[in-house]
């Protein structure tokens, strides 16, 4: 058994390296934990991938499409619409942004709510003529603090849940504790700790962050030009210069196709209104001969002080109007853009998307658009049409940050999304269905009910999130089953022998705090949980108290933009660096163990 202990300690202290290091994939590692554990037979044959059918696990899935069916159903524009009420008052955003995204995160996954939100928070900062980074950083930790509040709000609760030993959670049983952390959360984040946050001054502060007029250019084909009777691909793919020109939209007898598609024929006196820098625009016009429609570039027009300004404002304007649209998105984690160009992976014939600039830290790239390979955090601005852009923009795995002219009135369907979701609610606090049950069947009606189409419904689920629960928590149980989880306990317990409760409480929780930091919370909720039981029976705490604690400090992760997705999700928009997350959140983390241990000790000690 001293054996079995020493390898699972092994493996762990490798998968933390790992985790830690950040150079794989979550997922792609806590699968190669699994392998080692069951290589080294500390986990049964036949129970090896017993995770991807665990209830935790089928929970989660379902919640993540609940989640897009009532953000297909028009919340965020209902919200949006409320929000804009609220003025410019500093104070009065914070606290309105942070309770609102608490309680939506308390009934859909956080990060799912944080995407509601930020083109709100970003619409409002603008409005305001404040930098993006007051609001964002109060937004991302308010979705983690309402994530808290109930069984579904954050898979750390569905996980410590599925420990308990006198049957699992109920829905609203986390409510106590959520419900006091999250309010005190919000007062502290709304009164003193949104100044805590870095104010990155920005000469555009509360203007667009891509100023597109500035790299505005009308080309016109000549009578004659060798491209008339040809197609716009075939324009487009003279010379390298084309990788590092869009075009946006094509005007042919005072008529206006915005992103026309690059099978277009073109015609004898076309104007194409293109986007591109200065050095690329001459090469460009140098290899197809092309003219300058107004004389020269836009930028030049400016300068000479009659009104050039004015018709690029008017030039841009009319980008934003009919079906094509300008979105700012940023590029999450999990998308298939990091590491490629926009060329390599044919964005404008394969999802009909152009990619017009690209903003990095802050800055708008200045570099050949064909040279840029996507980081995460990136900031596009693409254009597309109305109807198809959201859904290619979550096919790519880019979170949409604020339109241009942000739009309220869409369509929505948000009477059947919220019947459909409080339906679900209703039978699981009845007890007439377990949760998963009822959130699976809520989420197949979803689907039937058109809020969103099968495919969409495996698109919203975070594949990565699954496949590491489904193999961290095997690993979990052999932790506890080789003994290693009752050797930590003690180990624990030799700290905490002849103290008070609480203190043994904050012990666990700030354990459990410093390591979500650093980890997935919900590896670190499957791995403290074991070893907060061994310290709940051999000091004589509740064992509820003990994985309420692991549960709140798996969930708040508030010192790096690594603890948890929704903190890593604002980084690049606000124009955070790594090390400016403690300012606030390092306060916030003393608040929230100081409410919830005595919480927790009243309600469930």
């Amino acid at each position: 058994m001293v054996a079995d202990q020493w390898i699972v300690f092994a493996v762990l202290l490798v998968t933390l390296a790992a985790f830690i290091w950040n150079r794989l994939r979550f997922d792609v590692v806590a699968m190669l934990a699994l392998l080692a554990v069951a290589i080294a037979g500390l986990v049964p044959v036949d129970s090896v991938f017993a995770g991807f059918g665990h209830p935790a696990v089928i929970t989660v899935a379902a919640v993540l499409v609940i989640s897009q069916g009532l953000v297909n159903g028009g919340v965020v524009d209902e919200v949006a619409r409320l929000l804009a009420r609220v003025g410019n008052n500093a104070v009065l955003q914070v606290l309105t942004l942070t309770l609102v995204v608490a309680v939506c995160s308390a009934f859909i996954n956080n990060v799912g709510a944080l995407a509601l939100l930020m083109p709100v928070a970003i619409w409002m900062s603008r409005e305001a003529g404040r930098s993006p980074s007051l609001l964002l950083m109060p937004l991302a930790f308010g979705s983690l603090l309402g994530g808290t509040i109930t069984l579904i709000g954050t898979p750390p609760n569905i996980i410590i849940a599925s420990y308990r030993e006198a049957g699992t959670f109920g829905l609203f049983d986390f409510a106590p504790v959520g419900l006091a952390i999250s309010l005190a959360g919000i007062v502290f984040i709304g009164l003193i700790g949104w100044r805590l946050t870095p104010k990155r001054e920005d000469p555009a502060a509360g203007e667009k962050l891509f100023s597109v007029g500035d790299y505005l250019t009308e080309l016109k084909l000549t009578e004659g030009s060798d491209y008339a009777g040809s197609t716009l691909h075939n324009l487009l793919t003279a010379g390298d210069s084309q990788n590092n020109l869009v075009v946006l939209s094509l005007i042919r007898d005072d008529k206006t196709t915005p992103a026309p598609s690059t099978f277009t024929i073109l015609r004898e006196n076309d104007v194409l209104l293109v986007e591109a820098d200065t050095e690329s625009l001459g090469e460009f016009l140098e290899i197809t001969g092309l003219t300058l429609a107004s004389g020269a570039p836009n930028e030049e027009v400016e300068k000479d002080g009659t009104g050039g300004k004015g018709r690029r404002q008017q030039a841009e304007d009319e980008l934003v109007a009919g079906d094509a649209r300008l979105i700012e998105a940023v590029v999450t984690p999990g998308s298939q853009l990091v590491g490629r160009t926009a060329n390599r992976l044919n964005l404008r014939e394969r999802y009909s998307v152009n990619v017009v600039a690209v903003a990095r830290q802050g800055h708008r790239l200045k570099q050949r658009l064909a040279d840029i390979r996507f980081r995460s955090g990136d900031i596009l601005l693409v254009q597309g049409f109305e109807e198809t852009l959201p859904a290619n923009l979550r096919t790519l795995g880019c979170l949409p940050l604020a339109e241009r002219g942000l739009a309220f009135g869409r369509e929505k369907r948000l009477g059947l999304a919220g019947g459909l979701f409080a339906v679900a609610i209703l039978v699981i606090v009845a007890g007439w269905v377990t949760p998963p049950v009822a959130l699976v069947a809520c989420a197949v009606a979803m689907v039937l009910a058109g809020l969103l189409e099968a495919s969409d419904a495996y698109k919203a689920i975070d594949w990565s999130v699954v496949v590491l629960l489904a193999a961290m928590i095997p690993v979990g149980q052999a932790l506890e089953t080789t003994g290693g989880a009752d050797l930590i306990a003690r180990q624990i317990l030799a700290i905490g022998e002849g103290q008070a409760p609480w203190l043994v409480l904050s012990i666990i929780l700030i354990g459990t705090m410093l390591l979500s930091n650093v980890v997935n919370n919900a590896a670190a909720a499957i791995l403290v949980a074991p070893i907060a039981l061994g310290v709940a029976g051999q000091l004589g705490l509740s064992s509820d108290a003990t994985l309420m604690a692991v549960a709140i400090g798996a969930s708040c992760a508030f010192l790096t933009p690594i603890g948890h997705q929704s903190n890593a999700l604002v980084m690049e928009p606000a124009g955070y660096r790594f090390g400016d997350y403690w300012r606030l959140g390092l306060p916030l983390s003393v608040v929230v163990t100081a409410t919830a241990v005595p919480v927790i000790l009243w309600v469930w000690g």
